[in-house]
């Protein structure tokens, strides 16, 4: 009887009959989602590729050095996001906070990239979400993407001030692993974009 109250009493209500964390299956449930919902948008932007009776083209306005830099922004956060990982796990909080704080940085770099992108393709170009099909399908799938970006990063200084708080530790693993998840799934959703987009002709 003791044997059951003390493994009743360390039971953790976010682990379901399955042996699987609730919070854990309910982001893969979410990113499964948001996956339909980002190929929709690609899926948008291909149908309509090359259909515009109107410019600028892509060709016209991308600028591929800006964006290159950009992906390489986001992978690189993804390397700081496992190292914040690896560091709480190791309940080296401090450092953990410093590496969600440059994750967050970077990820902060990307999204003022994509701002001057956008400004620049409607005052340097006349490209607006009315001027054409290409207009519309760009911008709705970019800034979607954007917007995602931006969510994390609000979603990262959040637990930075949670540990300079002093109210985040090794307990709390799993609460960033899910921050985790959805970082990188945003990196990923833009390589894919990255590469449908710009680099493709």
């Amino acid at each position: 009887m003791a044997d059951h109250a003390a493994t009743h009493a360390v039971h953790d209500p976010n682990i379901g009959n399955t042996g699987l964390d609730h919070r854990k299956m309910g982001m893969w449930a979410f990113l499964g989602s948001d996956c339909m919902f980002f190929g929709s948008l690609i899926g948008t932007y291909l149908a309509y590729k090359g259909k515009s009776i109107s410019g600028p083209t892509p060709h016209e306005v991308f600028d591929i050095p800006l964006t290159s830099y950009s992906a390489a922004l986001l992978l690189a956060s993804s390397l700081t996001m496992v190292l914040a990982l690896s560091a709480l796990q190791d309940n080296r909080v401090k450092v953990a906070a410093g590496w969600l704080l440059a994750t967050a940085a970077m990820g902060l770099h990307f999204v003022l990239n994509q701002v001057y992108e956008f400004w620049t393709f409607v005052h340097h170009h006349g490209l607006t979400l009315g001027t054409s099909l290409f207009g519309s399908s760009f911008f709705v799938l970019t800034g979607f993407h954007g917007a995602h970006v931006t969510g994390g990063v609000v979603w990262l200084l959040l637990l930075v001030s949670l540990a300079w708080r002093g109210l985040l530790d090794r307990r709390d693993y799993t609460k960033v692993e899910i921050a985790g998840l959805y970082w990188h799934f945003v990196d990923i959703v833009w390589i894919a974009i990255f590469t449908i987009i710009y680099l493709i002709p």
